[in-house]
């Protein structure tokens, strides 16, 4: 982007960078609900994410179509934090899941 100088010169300003991707966390807990129906899923993960320190990061298997959109779903409900979904080889996703309080 071009600014002009308070004294008349033409400068180019650089743009801020993004900050940096954080690396790919290992899960502190994994909470295995495959083959389970949701709300399952998520009420297993409200049971266990007080089980990690705050800033951990928890992973819900999940192969139930509705746990990969009410996860995140609940994420933002509670203020925690919706890292990243990956897909699981055998089927379902593999939710990461952010501890914040």
């Amino acid at each position: 982007m071009w600014r002009r100088r308070p004294d008349g010169r033409d400068t180019r300003t650089e743009e801020p960078e993004a900050p940096p991707p954080r690396p790919a966390e290992v899960p502190a807990l994994t909470v295995d609900a495959l083959g389970r129906k949701c709300p399952i899923p998520i009420i297993m993960l409200a049971e266990r994410i007080n089980q990690v320190p705050m800033g951990a990061v928890v992973a819900v298997l999940a192969d139930d179509p509705a746990a990969f959109t009410d996860v995140p779903a609940w994420c933002r409900l509670k203020s925690h934090e919706h890292v990243a979904s990956h897909e699981l080889p055998q089927g379902g996703w593999s939710i990461h899941v952010r501890r914040n309080y």
